[in-house]
């Protein structure tokens, strides 16, 4: 649903008024879509379908096009909530790469840590960069 949305913009003087409009693909206040919170790695994920997250690198099978997520924390579709203990019971979240598991490895940035000893002439400096696994949200089943 493609929705026209208008921004009038004014000045301090309020002398001059910049009309703009714009189509985008945001939805209306109110409507409300099917979400749910996982954890993998360590780490907590809010998702809906469609949405493309970076997850800690893991093992896939060689040659698998999707991933499965069974520890799913929290689940709402609009109108009813479940909470699970500290996991929902066959609830399971589908993922898939864009073509391979390979091709979906991606780099985050370049980090400097640094290791410093004052008044012993003692620096080190060393890069580091994580690589994560690039996935599309699927489908949410509660």
């Amino acid at each position: 649903m493609v929705e026209k949305y208008l921004i009038i913009c004014f000045t301090k003087e309020k002398k001059n008024i910049r009309v703009s409009s714009f189509q985008s693909d945001i939805k209306p206040y109110g409507v409300l879509e099917m979400y749910a919170v996982i954890e993998q790695g360590g780490k907590q994920y809010k998702v809906t379908d469609g949405d493309c997250i970076e997850i800690e690198l893991t093992e896939v099978e060689a040659g698998a096009t999707n991933i499965e997520f069974d520890k799913v924390l929290f689940v709402s579709d609009g109108k009813d909530v479940k909470i699970g203990t500290p996991y929902l019971d066959g609830a399971k979240v589908i993922a898939s790469f864009k073509t391979t598991a390979e091709d979906a490895v991606v780099k985050g940035p370049k980090l400097y840590p640094m290791h410093f000893r004052r008044r012993k002439d003692s620096r080190r400096r060393i890069g580091h960069r994580q690589k994560y696994l690039q996935v599309t949200i699927d489908k949410i089943e509660a």
